[in-house]
């Protein structure tokens, strides 16, 4: 039975409930390895007869090996911020594995679009595909920390700003992602990344924002 002050119930079904939640923590950490494993899987491997040569490769193909690095730390925060919160996580409903799942799809997603990225198609369909898994991936997250908070999935032990936090960060992301998409259009070029390394500007001003509120 789930309660609305995030205690548990004495009749043993939150401990199912944990059970579950740990059994989907550790579907989501085995999929997210194997969406790391298939980053790495699709870089190309330089060639060469003499070190100038090899070398002269690895140039060759930077905007792979670029977009490989990119991809894993993306995917590495979305993992970190899932871990964050969902070792607070007691118990779990149909909607919270739901979004999940779709968050989870969005991983799984990620290296197709990392080799969509840096195809030689038009740049602004496939930069705004690599952009659009960030934005769905981001606010499938926000959703998932509304519906813990909202269906009181949350231990007890949970400290409120974890949640806060965490909700700030994808709506960051999401946001900074989504104004990427028209910008690769109206730029058609290269330019549109620099929208991607405003995110780290863009989470220090809202996350310094936030603690100002929470300190008034």
């Amino acid at each position: 039975m789930t309660t609305h002050t995030g205690h548990q119930p004495d009749d043993g079904t939150d401990a199912a409930g944990a059970r579950a939640a740990d059994r989907l923590t550790a579907f989501v950490d085995a999929a997210v390895a194997i969406a790391l494993t298939l980053l790495a899987l699709d870089l190309p491997v330089p060639s060469g007869d003499t070190t100038g040569a090899m070398l002269g490769s690895v140039a060759d193909h930077s905007t792979e090996y670029l977009a490989f690095g990119i991809s894993f730390v993306v995917i590495a925060a979305h993992w970190r911020a899932h871990h964050e919160i969902f070792r607070y996580v007691r118990t779990l409903d149909s909607r919270l594995t739901s979004l999940t799942l779709v968050w989870l799809f969005m991983q799984i997603l990620m290296p197709f679009a990392t080799r969509v990225l840096t195809s030689d198609s038009a740049f602004p369909p496939r930069f705004s595909l690599y952009a659009l898994v960030q934005v769905l991936a981001s606010t499938t997250f926000a959703l998932i920390i509304r519906e813990i908070r909202r269906a009181h999935l949350y231990r007890a032990d949970a400290p409120p700003r974890v949640f806060a936090e965490s909700l700030v960060r994808s709506v960051c992301l999401a946001s900074v992602f989504g104004v990427s998409i028209p910008l690769a259009f109206l730029l058609r070029g290269p330019g549109a990344y620099l929208c991607w390394l405003a995110a780290p500007i863009v989470l220090g001003v809202a996350q310094r924002v936030q603690r100002r509120a929470s300190a008034r």
